[in-house]
């Protein structure tokens, strides 16, 4: 049975789609100088076609 399970899971992670190149993500980084202080923010971009996802922290 546990050779039935590895094998299962072999095919799986194979068929997982993981062809082509892999995909670099866009990183931006923003600083800010006000009269309230010092601020920052890095946004994470990644566009693979016509779809971009994309989030700030």
């Amino acid at each position: 049975m546990i050779r039935v399970c590895i094998t299962i899971s072999l095919f799986a992670l194979a068929a997982c789609g993981a062809d082509g190149d892999p995909i670099r993500p866009s990183v931006s980084n923003t600083v800010t100088i006000g009269s309230d202080g010092i601020r920052t923010s890095t946004g994470v971009t990644v566009q693979t076609g016509p779809v971009t996802v994309g989030a700030r922290f």
